[in-house]
């Protein structure tokens, strides 16, 4: 996992011919955000045409990374395999991701965030390369995509969350944090109906060959950039601010089971009770619905940035807390396509202030762990793998137990609405 800078330089040479042709998109994407934000000047590490093509690789990877994050459960089950078995699979993958949180920190530490991402971006590629071949070689093709999924995911958000946190500006890091949100929410909306439109028009597969060809491209604009941060470092955890971080560290778990219940089991629900179908056009369902949320995401997203720099994030992160525990409580109810739309929108807003406060709280925290910013974030990372594994143990607990899959999955969604408002333990500095 871990590549030297002789071996990056080697591989940046080796895509140097096929870069050409490929960032002439990302230098659309990275013209597009330079002409939106360059006039803000809020970038203080950093020049800004940097930060763009930071941004560049983001939006890339997040529109490869959507397209068959949602699809992933979907497809096994149309392959024939259990609930039982899918929600056994994440948990496995979650584990085994808070177990590569360490490792890949030191690689951070070492060679910095930026070659971080990058390797992230390229571990994905034999994941979706080897996804298409489970109808033919089963376990095998699903372990190997679940162990190069699980370390490009760790490495690219842990790689991104310390890079983000050492270019932002203080004063304004609420507003920048509205930029990051608004790229990644219209990513986020739409990149499902994509997926979803070439899953039900050509084959499920194809969608796993279009996402790892964009993955590709996403490393492109990170040959060109350097790192803001000193390389070399070694992990310090006797010195660590233990009173300022453990009760955000024990929230964060709330943020993971809250992604699980968000993505992985919501879209198991929509497949299995509300639509019932294991037909390719549930591709498109699930993504048309998951994209109606384009036009509120933005908004809230601005919005909230706005409503943490005028010093009432605190207040943002309980309201929105509550109101994500009563979207997960609603879930519950959910009978019909008109309540999956009420619910999607309402868990874009809630998710969305949550979030955004919630970032801000942790990226203060790293700012006030002086020479502690990577084993903060790390911790952080292991924590939000923890909770969604144990999400996922709820999850098959409660399929094993209860007599119906439709109130196994009613009562996954009281639990989760229960163990999110543990995020309002978090206690940051920032908000006192």
């Amino acid at each position: 996992m871990v590549l030297s800078s002789v071996r990056l330089h080697s591989l940046a040479g080796m895509w140097s011919n096929e870069g050409n042709h490929k960032g002439h998109h990302t230098n659309m994407i990275q013209s597009f955000i330079h002409r939106l934000l360059a006039r803000r000047h809020f970038w203080r590490y950093a020049s800004f045409d940097e930060v763009a093509e930071l941004y560049a690789s983001r939006v890339m990877r997040l529109l490869a990374q959507f397209m068959i994050n949602m699809f992933v459960s979907i497809y096994l089950y149309q392959q024939g395999y259990s609930l039982v078995f899918i929600t056994c699979y994440f948990a496995v993958s979650f584990l085994f991701r808070a177990a590569a949180v360490y490792p890949v920190a030191r690689f951070v530490a070492k060679f910095g965030p930026k070659h971080a991402i990058l390797v992230g971006n390229l571990l994905y590629i034999p994941a979706l390369i080897a996804f298409p071949f489970v109808p033919d070689l089963g376990l095998p093709a699903i372990v190997m995509f679940g162990v190069f999924q699980s370390l490009s995911m760790v490495t690219f958000d842990l790689g991104y969350m310390v890079d983000f946190s050492k270019v932002k500006h203080v004063d304004h890091a609420g507003k920048e944090i509205g930029y990051m949100q608004i790229f990644e929410r219209l990513t986020a909306s739409l990149s499902p109906l994509i997926g979803g439109a070439i899953a039900f028009l050509i084959a499920p597969e194809a969608t796993m060959w279009v996402a790892a060809v964009l993955f590709a491209v996403a490393s492109v604009p990170l040959f060109k950039t350097k790192e803001q941060v000193r390389l070399n470092q070694k992990l310090d955890f006797k010195r660590f601010p233990w009173r300022d971080a453990w009760r955000t560290v024990r929230a964060e778990t709330a943020v993971g089971f809250d992604v699980v219940a968000s993505n992985f089991v919501w879209v198991l629900f929509i497949t299995v009770v509300i639509f019932s179908s294991t037909g390719n056009d549930i591709y498109l369902t699930v993504g048309a619905f998951a994209s109606v949320t384009v036009v509120t995401s933005l908004f809230s997203a601005y919005a909230f940035g706005r409503i943490i720099d005028w010093r009432h994030g605190g207040d943002l992160l309980r309201v929105a807390t509550l109101a994500n525990s009563m979207t997960h409580a609603f879930r519950a109810f959910v009978t019909a396509p008109a309540g999956v739309v009420a619910a999607n929108i309402a868990n874009e807003v809630a998710t969305t202030g949550f979030a955004m406060a919630y970032l801000r709280g942790i990226f203060d925290t790293a700012d006030g762990a002086t020479g502690h910013r990577i084993v903060y974030l790390m911790f952080i990372s292991i924590a939000m793998n923890l909770g969604a594994f144990l999400a996922c143990v709820v999850f098959g607990t409660l399929l094993l137990l209860v007599p119906t899959t439709a109130m196994a999955f009613q009562l996954f969604f009281v639990c989760a609405a229960a163990y999110v408002l543990v995020a309002m333990t978090a206690r940051f500095k920032l908000y006192r």
